[in-house]
């Protein structure tokens, strides 16, 4: 079982990573030029909505569906992912947000983080 203050810490521990608001979310992106949202979180902390491609997604949502589900609607179509926070451990919890991180970062940053 992870926090959404363990899943913010871990977030901003990644390189060049900032978290500013995002609608009513806190969102926390890859702060270069070429940088994206990579995940974000509610005020209620209870979720993540990460950043992965569709081949990611339906990893994760097969393997811990549980955890993982698609975001509805067009994002999650194109592999926006519901982490439930209180259902995932801190291993999953850093892969995925590693994952997504990945996805966001320009390709002279990804070598970073392993």
């Amino acid at each position: 079982m992870v926090s959404g203050n363990q899943m913010r810490r871990f977030a901003l521990s990644l390189p060049h990573v900032a978290e500013k608001p995002h609608f009513q979310r806190a969102s926390f992106r890859v702060d270069v030029p070429g940088g994206k949202i990579f995940a974000t979180m509610p005020p209620d902390q209870a979720t993540a909505n990460l950043m992965l491609d569709r081949i990611q997604q339906d990893i994760v949502c097969a393997s811990e569906p549980n955890v993982f589900s698609p975001v509805a609607g067009k994002w999650g179509e194109n592999g926006a992912t519901v982490m439930q926070l209180s259902k995932a451990d801190t291993a999953t919890l850093q892969s995925v947000i590693i994952m997504a991180w990945k996805n966001a970062a320009p390709r002279k940053l990804q070598d970073l983080v392993r």
